[in-house]
């Protein structure tokens, strides 16, 4: 049976991002000032997580939206079953792991779950995530819109990352921003629920995924798409003034294409599109994310390139413009996608 223990584990002129750390307790008490100049206080659910090791089943104290499993061994070497439901396969996700396999699985409000593992797996441990119920937690965030070169996007702030889950228990940062000249772009798709009714929450629950379970120390991706077009920022580059870049204009070494992460930045688009293809929203707000970024950095979306991996000089030909597939064995960012990079790429480039 497995052991549960609880955890409560957050060329048009730029407007600058303003990154704050939230401020409430442990218990979710939040403070009553009115926030730094050009912030509004904004309350957001803590993040809650119960986590597990080995098989067998486990019961929650929290109503589970997903659960994150990670182990050692083949990476479809593990299922998970949520109540009096069938087995599933923990495949299929985005994430992935060197030696092992990842998994974000979502639960339903779940408050038990099982999970088994084949012969030679190990290591297999599990997080059960709520980013909807827990106390608010009171956030600074921006007062005006933040805008990347025109294109719109919601701040770390903006969507409650709780900046805390990027350090360690000594208080180091867990995974040190370094930063690379862009060579591509990477497209994705999370494998998450479609037609998703609270998409800030499922960031926060991929940011928990990535930075905790995976102990990637952030978010993988650079920016994230929901259904509605709304652009997310993700993972954390500085306190300058364009997300995913630092004050120079390299891009910050994200968790989203392993072994090829340096100068690679990635673009996530919310839910699953093997069957059926982003919104029309989703769709425009990649296109014109890829095409202001391709501008700014001087890359043609429509074209190839030789990658050359700035950290160890490993080369793959591939898009400018590609998808996760195409580095690696994976389903992302979902067949009906992956078909639709082509005039994604023809349209950024006009």
């Amino acid at each position: 049976m497995i052991g549960a223990a609880g955890a409560v584990a957050a060329g048009a002129a730029l407007t600058p991002v303003v990154f704050a750390a939230n401020e409430s307790d442990d218990k979710g008490s939040t403070s009553s000032g009115s926030g730094d100049p050009g912030t509004t206080p904004e309350k957001f659910p803590t993040t809650r997580t119960e986590a597990a090791t080995g098989t067998g089943e486990a019961t929650t104290a929290i109503a589970a939206s997903y659960v994150g499993l990670r182990w050692s061994g083949a990476k479809d070497g593990a299922a998970i079953r949520l109540a009096d439901g069938d087995w599933l396969s923990a495949t299929g996700g985005c994430a992935t792991v060197e030696g092992g396999g990842t998994a974000l699985v979502a639960a339903g409000n779940a408050t038990a779950y099982e999970v088994k593992a084949e012969a030679g797996v190990s290591g297999l441990r599990s997080l059960a995530i709520d980013t909807t119920d827990g106390p608010g937690r009171t956030f600074k965030v921006p007062s005006e819109p933040t805008r990347v070169r025109g294109v719109g996007y919601l701040s770390r702030p903006a969507w409650g990352a709780d900046e805390s889950k990027r350090f360690k228990a000594d208080g180091t940062v867990n995974s040190p921003e370094t930063y690379y000249p862009l060579q591509t772009i990477t497209v994705h798709h999370t494998a998450t629920p479609n037609d998703d009714p609270d998409p800030a929450a499922t960031v926060r629950a991929i940011y928990e995924f990535h930075a905790i379970t995976n102990d990637w120390g952030d978010i993988g991706y650079h920016f994230l798409i929901d259904e509605a077009g709304t652009l997310y920022e993700g993972r954390y580059s500085g306190d300058d003034v364009v997300p995913a870049f630092d004050k120079d204009g390299n891009v910050v070494t994200g968790f989203h294409t392993g072994g090829f992460n340096s100068g690679n930045l990635g673009i996530a688009l919310l839910g699953t599109l093997n069957d059926r293809g982003p919104t029309d929203a989703a769709k425009s707000a990649l296109t014109r994310l890829i095409k202001v970024i391709s501008r700014f950095k001087g890359l043609d979306p429509a074209g190839q390139t030789t990658f050359v991996n700035p950290v160890n000089g490993a080369t793959k030909d591939v898009d400018t413009v590609s998808g996760h597939r195409d580095w690696m064995a994976t389903e992302c960012p979902g067949q009906t996608m992956y078909d639709l990079l082509t005039e994604v790429r023809a349209a950024a480039a006009r």
